[in-house]
């Protein structure tokens, strides 16, 4: 499983790219063909004070791509939701294949 983990309009420091790297080693357990991970953090909404955190996660398989984009406060908090929704996804696809 290749991961690349990119950050966008800041430095992700080393504690956040260590929980997203620990988090994505359980996606192997849902589907055992993943070719590449991308996960992309970003800081949106920066005209206000307040900026919401983004997580986008793409998950590429043999023959399919699923993507999930959420926006929290915090960047664990958006990257929890979307690697829920995306394991959520690949169980659906795997259920359909089984089918």
């Amino acid at each position: 499983m290749n991961v690349n983990i990119q950050s966008v309009r800041f430095d992700a420091d080393n504690k956040l790219v260590e929980y997203v790297n620990r988090k994505l080693q359980k996606l192997s357990t849902f589907h055992e063909r993943i070719i590449k991970v991308d996960v992309f953090l970003k800081l949106d909404n920066v005209v206000h004070n307040i900026k919401d955190k983004v997580a986008e996660i793409r998950v590429q398989v043999p023959r399919h791509e699923f993507f999930v984009k959420a926006s929290t406060k915090s960047f664990e908090e958006s990257f929890d939701t979307a690697i829920d929704s995306i394991i959520t996804q690949i169980k659906r696809k795997k259920e359909k294949m089984a089918a």
